[in-house]
């Protein structure tokens, strides 16, 4: 029987309630995202701040090694077992499946459910789900040419009706008015969740950034960290009123950006204008580490231009 007050994960119907029943546990918990990273990683295990973020604010279906890492640093170690087998009756619609991943019998008690999931997860290491991502990137098969766009305007950077052609593979991509920085994962002021920021290039490593084809000439930015898997880059505007940069696990609800060659500067300078409107800039002190990558009006300034170079 539940204590008073206990956060009761199997009464959830839903991949909704689910997350709601994790907000809850968090709130009960009293801690920050940032703490919850920190237990999770004194105990051995990855619980990014980004990935948990979204998943309580309902933009990723959380995944059982997150749900069993969340639950531990949260204090509820006893009942890791119930919240993965409420977990997958929520994600499988009640049914005790999912489509074959992280699948129970039909007719699963919650323990025995929890404890197969628990077995299973003791037996491999599984990458949390993104979002702690990475830097800015780009990548193809070969080298591959990203073609002109009017963009937001006709005459804007990029509109000389010359092909741009991107270095293939993993690339830094650094703001030319910032001598040393890259864009990579960070914290902007007043967000709790990673967003791109500029940050010294020696401290990007081990992630990567690739920008990958979208389609009618746009790509869009993904990141990559071996311990958080994969991410895409969502312009996204906040309580604060920037239009930050944040990474998203599923891509295809992500932005598109056309890589145009800048105006000025030379031929590896480039302007991300993202599709739907606005180009990619840094915000506030524009050479200062930690300064936050933001979508704001084309204007053709330094502020807006980036180097694209293979990374080393």
């Amino acid at each position: 029987m539940a204590n008073a007050g206990e956060v009761r994960p199997q009464q959830a119907a839903g991949v909704g309630e689910f997350a709601a029943a994790m907000r809850q546990l968090k709130e009960r918990s009293g801690l920050t995202y940032r703490q919850l990273e920190e237990r999770a990683a004194g105990q051995g295990e990855v619980l990014a701040r980004s990935t948990l973020a979204d998943v309580l604010g309902g933009k990723a279906t959380p995944r059982p090694e997150l749900v069993a890492a969340f639950v531990r640093a949260c204090g509820d170690e006893q009942r890791v077992h119930e919240w993965l087998a409420a977990r997958e009756r929520a994600v499988s619609g009640g049914t005790g499946r999912n489509g074959g991943e992280d699948e129970g019998e039909a007719g699963d008690e919650p323990r025995t459910a929890g404890r197969r999931i628990l077995r299973r997860l003791s037996r491999r290491r599984v990458p949390a789900l993104l979002l702690g991502l990475t830097v800015l990137s780009c990548v193809a098969a070969a080298v591959w040419a990203v073609g002109p766009s009017g963009g937001d305007g006709a005459g804007g950077p990029g509109s000389s009706g010359t092909r741009t052609v991107l270095p293939h593979g993993p690339v830094e991509i650094r703001p030319v008015l910032a001598d040393g920085l890259c864009l990579t994962d960070g914290h902007a002021e007043g967000y709790d969740s990673l967003v791109a920021v500029q940050r010294p290039c020696g401290d990007v490593a081990p992630q990567e950034t690739e920008l990958v084809p979208a389609g009618e000439d746009t790509i869009r930015v993904q990141w990559y960290h071996p311990d958080h898997g994969k991410g895409c880059l969502k312009a996204i505007s906040v309580r604060t009123g920037a239009a930050l940069l944040e990474p998203w696990d599923d891509c295809a609800k992500t932005s598109r950006f056309r890589v145009e060659r800048s105006g000025s500067g030379g031929g590896a300078q480039y302007v991300l204008r993202v599709v739907g409107g606005g180009c990619v800039g840094i915000s506030g002190s524009r050479n200062s580490a930690g300064a936050p990558a933001v979508t704001q009006p084309c204007d053709g300034s330094g502020s807006q231009t980036f180097s694209i170079t293979p990374a080393h």
